[in-house]
């Protein structure tokens, strides 16, 4: 089987921004961008990407997921960047018509329709380090994936990191490729010394997000996670969750949590920790690294309420649960 999000659609929605307005989206084959080897996004990352899903249902139909939240974002992170203003109901209608185009190719459950719209700056000008891209460009790639995690596989090993951030603070909020890339090398130095799969980046001793992912902290009916705030990525995986987890009758503690107080919870009986975001919803997180130390969490492996709430957000996805607060869209 392909690695996940390896395999695409040989055709995507594009629309470039010039002059004052954006250029009637077309379909073009997906490999058919050019750009300017001087074009913005190459060398001052102005760069913002969304990702979201289109599930096939029980009867056939195919439903997206949460995409109003997924378009929100995907404007701010645009916005954040100084890129010119996306048109949202012209990107939803490109998601649309992309997906209904390969509506055929959406795999059955687990698996998925993965959604990748794509903006950046293509202003031919190298002298632009403070200034924005006056153009741009965005597209809608899709890819069909399977499943992202494996429940059999175990829990994650996490590296507790005191030292670092995943991003600049300001930047936080922006779903951007460098952020992503600002995070690697720690993430590489990780698996090469500890064998860890993710750092948990907890700048001044409190846990923030990893690399990639929204950190939960699950302690026997509670769920603590770092307050909203611009240093981070806020997740639309993530606020599912605490909004099924509200649904189940669980506290909900959006606060600072110090690493201190993780490691003395990790050790008691009942606690779980995940990590939440679109490709694997909630993957369980199994052991702590600190300080050379490591920390198991229950067996190491993904706990109950972790594996309920997953399978929670996977029967709306996949229709085979209500969906009570109306967040799957038809196509």
């Amino acid at each position: 089987m392909a690695a996940f999000g390896t395999v695409f659609m040989p055709q995507m929605a594009i629309s470039r921004f010039e002059g004052s307005q954006w250029s009637q989206p077309e379909m073009v084959a997906s490999d058919s961008i050019t750009l300017h080897p001087g074009a913005h996004v190459l060398h001052y990352s102005s760069t913002c990407f969304e990702g979201l899903k289109a599930f096939r249902q029980p009867d056939g139909s195919i439903k997206l997921f949460r995409m109003d939240k997924n378009i929100d974002r995907f404007a701010q992170s645009s916005a954040l960047l100084s890129l010119p203003k996306i048109d949202k109901a012209v990107t939803t209608q490109m998601i649309l018509d992309s997906v209904r185009q390969y509506a055929s190719e959406v795999p059955a459950p687990p698996g998925s329709m993965y959604i990748r719209p794509t903006h950046f700056g293509i202003d031919p000008a190298i002298g632009k380090a403070a200034a924005p891209s006056l153009t741009s460009l965005q597209y809608i790639l899709l890819s069909p994936v399977g499943e992202y995690f494996n429940s059999d596989a175990g829990g994650l090993r996490l590296l507790l990191d005191e030292t670092g951030m995943r991003c600049a603070p300001h930047n936080g909020m922006i779903k951007s490729g460098g952020n992503y890339a600002s995070a690697l090398r720690p993430i590489m130095q990780a698996r090469e010394k500890f064998k860890a799969d993710q750092v948990l980046f907890c700048p001044g001793g409190y846990a923030q997000e990893t690399g990639a992912a929204n950190f939960l902290l699950i302690d026997n009916g509670e769920i603590i996670t770092k307050a909203l705030d611009e240093s981070f990525l806020h997740g639309i995986t993530r606020d599912s969750i605490l909004t099924l987890a509200r649904d189940m009758g669980m506290t909900i503690s959006e606060r600072e949590i110090s690493v201190e107080e993780l490691l003395e919870r990790a050790s008691k009986p009942g606690c779980e920790a995940a990590l939440s975001g679109t490709a694997a919803v909630l993957a369980p997180v199994g052991t702590f690294i600190h300080n050379d130390r490591e920390y198991q969490l229950g067996d190491g492996k993904e706990g109950p309420l972790t594996k309920k709430l997953r399978q929670a957000m996977n029967d709306i996805q996949w229709g085979l649960a209500e969906d009570p607060h109306n967040w799957l869209f038809d196509l």
